[in-house]
C-alpha cells in the first residue's frame, strides 16, 4: 500500500464511529469490476471500491459459512471459537464484536441470516428441545435487535425498522447479511443476464457449456446482490451521518463451483473486501496486505477505541486503513476446513460434507495438510448442476483433460504446497521436492504453531521429535 506519510489521514477527535458490516455470501474476489472483471456488472460496489479502500489479499478463516462468520465476529479462529460443525451454536462464553462495542455504548443489530451463528436455522422438535434446555442459544442476548431471517424484499423495510430504534446520541454497529450469491442460483436473477460466453473460468475449472451457464448465474445473483448493496448504503446515508461511519463489505466464504466453497483453494478463501470510512480512510487506495478473516473484529474494536481481548489472534489492520506509522502487515493467513451441513455422518464418501484440513497461505506460497485425504472430491452444493455432471460426463468417458482428470478425481495427497505466483491456479503440486524441502519445512512450523495456539485437535504437520 502506498504510504501516507507519518500522520493519519483525517485525524480528528471525532466521536466513535457508527460501524456497518455487510456480507455477500458465497462471494470469490475475482468476481466483481473493481477487481478486475470486466464483464460483471456491480457498478454500485465499484463505485463504493473508489471511495475508500479495496484488499487485494483478503481471505476467509474458513471456506464455509458458519466457521468463517466465527472467526469475523469473534477475532478468533473457528477452530479456536470451537465452531467446528453447523449444527453447532457458537459457545456462549466466546465473546463477539456486539458484545464488546455494546460496553462502549453501541447499539447493536443484525439484519438477515443471523442463524449462522445459533445452530441451525430449521430443526425439529427433538433438536429443538435439546438447544432450548441448555440454554444454547444465545443471540438475543448478545444484540439489542435481532432480525428473524428477513427475505430480500424485506431489507428496506429491516434496515428503516432497526435505523428507527437507535437512541439518540449512540453510535451504532450493524451485521447485514446477504442471500445472494449463495447456490442455489435463480435463472432469472437479472432482466438482462450476463452472456455465458464472457464469463471468467480460469485454468482449473474445465470449460464445458454447463459449467458456463452456471458461472452465468453466478454472475447474475451478484449483479443482484449489487443493488441491494446499494440499499445498504443509500439507508446509512439518509441518517445524515455517513461521514463518520464505517461501512466493511466482504464476502463470507467463496463460490459453490469447484474447487471453492469447501476446499482451500484460493478461490474458496480469497474474498473481496473494501472499507469506507470517509473521516479516517482516504479514497482511492488498494492494499496488498494480506488479511484474515480473524482482522475484521480487532480492526473494528480499535477503531471505536475498544480493547482487543487477549484471546484474541486476530490483528487489527486500522493503521494499514488510515495510514498511520507502524503497521506490520501479516507475514501469513491460516484456513481451516471443516465439518460441512446438519446431517449426521453416513456412509458417505465425497468430501463435500465431511473433509477436514488446513492450510497456510503467504503472498508467495500455500500450504494444504489434508487430513482425511481419503474422500473423494465432490464441490460443495453444485454437484448435482449441469457444470460438475458434465464435469463427471466426460471422467467416465475418459476423455477429461489431464490436469482436470488429476486434481478432481486423482489421489488426494496429505501435502500440497503451492507457488502461487508461478502457479496462482494451483494446479502443480510441489510438497516433497528436495529443492523446496526448506519452503515446506517453514510453513509446516506456521501452521503447527498457528494449530498449537488454537488447541486445535488434529493431529500436527510437525511430528512431537522435531
Amino acid at each position: 500500500m502506498a504510504a501516507l506519510g507519518q500522520q493519519a489521514f483525517g485525524q480528528s477527535t471525532a466521536p466513535p464511529p457508527n460501524i456497518v458490516l455487510i456480507l455477500s455470501d458465497d462471494h470469490s474476489a475475482p468476481y466483481m469490476g473493481c477487481y478486475g472483471d470486466a464483464e460483471i456488472r456491480t457498478p454500485n460496489l465499484d463505485r463504493f471500491a473508489s471511495q475508500g479502500m479495496r484488499f487485494a489479499h483478503a481471505y476467509t478463516a474458513a471456506p464455509q459459512c458458519v466457521p468463517s462468520r466465527t472467526a469475523m465476529l469473534t477475532g478468533r479462529s473457528p477452530v479456536g471459537a470451537r465452531m467446528g460443525r453447523f449444527s453447532s451454536p457458537l459457545p456462549p462464553d466466546v465473546v463477539t464484536l456486539p458484545e464488546l462495542l455494546r460496553t462502549k455504548g453501541y447499539f447493536t443489530g443484525v439484519c438477515r441470516r443471523w442463524f449462522h451463528l445459533d445452530g441451525p436455522g430449521r430443526v425439529g422438535p427433538t433438536i429443538k428441545d435439546l438447544f432450548e434446555r441448555n440454554h444454547l442459544l444465545s443471540w438475543q442476548r448478545r444484540v439489542d435487535w435481532l432480525d428473524g431471517n428477513s427475505s430480500r424484499a424485506q431489507t428496506k423495510a429491516k434496515l428503516a425498522e432497526f435505523f428507527g430504534k437507535i437512541p439518540d446520541k449512540r453510535p451504532y454497529f450493524l451485521w447485514v447479511n446477504f442471500n445472494d450469491p449463495h447456490h442455489q442460483w435463480d435463472k432469472n436473477a437479472l432482466a438482462k443476464p450476463h452472456d455465458p460466453a464472457k464469463v471468467r473460468l480460469t485454468a482449473d475449472v474445465p470449460d464445458v457449456p454447463g459449467m458456463r451457464e452456471d458461472y452465468r448465474r453466478y454472475y447474475d445473483e451478484i449483479g443482484r446482490m449489487d443493488e441491494e448493496f446499494q440499499w445498504v448504503v443509500d439507508a446509512v446515508a439518509a441518517r445524515g451521518d455517513a461521514e463518520n461511519t464505517i461501512i466493511i463489505f466482504m464476502g463470507d466464504n467463496g463460490m459453490a463451483l469447484p474447487r471453492g466453497k469447501g476446499s482451500l483453494y484460493d478461490r474458496g478463501l480469497h474474498v473481496p473486501l473494501l472499507v469506507r470510512w470517509p473521516k479516517r480512510v482516504k479514497a482511492g487506495q488498494v492494499c496488498e496486505d494480506l488479511v484474515s478473516g480473524e482482522d475484521i473484529t480487532p480492526t473494528l474494536l480499535a477503531a471505536a477505541g475498544a480493547e482487543q481481548p487477549k484471546e484474541m489472534t486476530g490483528r487489527s489492520f486500522l493503521s494499514a486503513l488510515t495510514g498511520a506509522s507502524g503497521h506490520k502487515a501479516r507475514e501469513a493467513v491460516f484456513g481451516a476446513r471443516l465439518y460441512h451441513g446438519n446431517a449426521p455422518f453416513a456412509e458417505d464418501t465425497k468430501a463435500s460434507t465431511f473433509d477436514l484440513s488446513r492450510c497456510v497461505r503467504t503472498k508467495k506460497w500455500k500450504l494444504i495438510y489434508n487430513c482425511t485425504p481419503q474422500m473423494e472430491y465432490q464441490p460443495v452444493d453444485s454437484a448435482r448442476d449441469a457444470g460438475w455432471q458434465e464435469v463427471v460426463a466426460l471422467h467416465k468417458a475418459g476423455t477429461l483433460k489431464a490436469d482436470w482428470e488429476r486434481i478432481y478425481f486423482g489421489k488426494r495427497p496429505v501435502m500440497e504446497l503451492y507457488d502461487l505466483e508461478r502457479d496462482p491456479a494451483e494446479l502443480t503440486n510441489l510438497a516433497g521436492r528436495p529443492e523446496l524441502a526448506k519452503v515446506e519445512r517453514e510453513l509446516k512450523v506456521l501452521l503447527t504453531e498457528k494449530m498449537m495456539v488454537d488447541y486445535d485437535y488434529l493431529p500436527l504437520p510437525l511430528s512431537g521429535n522435531e
